[in-house]
């Protein structure tokens, strides 16, 4: 399979997440970058990864953990949900088969900064009581939801 990635290119994409996660008014992150690069290479070990999403703003729930997360699905089809912060780092593991629940949201949200609605893109990968989140505020990212979304989708519910 073309264009499957290595934990140490996982780590390239959050290290510079990691830059772009920190705010104007923002303390910058004070990441111990050569450990987050050896935690991702032993979450993620010798597995490929297919398609990697990552979130700019924490989804509801996340705040008090980290400052931004990755959501990666690799080749065998396993979703990892990596959240990083200044000095925290904790991924969850669950296979897209274990998967109850696959929803799309597509609507519009108050972006009470800017004193108006905007429209966000949200995926949803739900089993038991958890639930992963993928964002989407802007085109670039809504693009890399989609085709996160059609290959959960299509491992998850093939056409016969």
């Amino acid at each position: 399979m073309a264009g499957l990635m290595s934990a140490d290119e996982i780590f390239e994409q959050a290290h510079n997440a990691a830059a772009a996660a920190t705010g104007l008014d923002d303390k910058p992150m004070q990441i111990d970058y050569p450990a987050l690069k050896e935690k991702i290479r032993a979450a993620l070990g010798d597995r490929k990864v297919a398609r990697c999403h990552i979130n700019k703003f924490l989804p509801e729930g996340y705040e008090d953990q980290g400052r931004f997360n990755l959501l990666l699905l690799t080749a065998g089809n396993v979703l990892f949900d990596m959240v990083i912060g200044d000095s925290y780092f904790r991924y969850d593991v669950v296979s897209v088969g274990q998967l109850d629940k696959v929803q799309v949201i597509d609507a519009m949200w108050d972006n009470k900064e800017k004193r108006r609605e905007e429209p966000f893109l949200s995926l949803r990968l739900m089993h038991g009581e958890e639930a992963h989140l993928l964002l989407a505020l802007d085109d670039e990212e809504r693009a890399s939801l989609l085709k996160f979304a059609s290959v959960v989708m299509a491992a998850r519910n093939p056409e016969k």
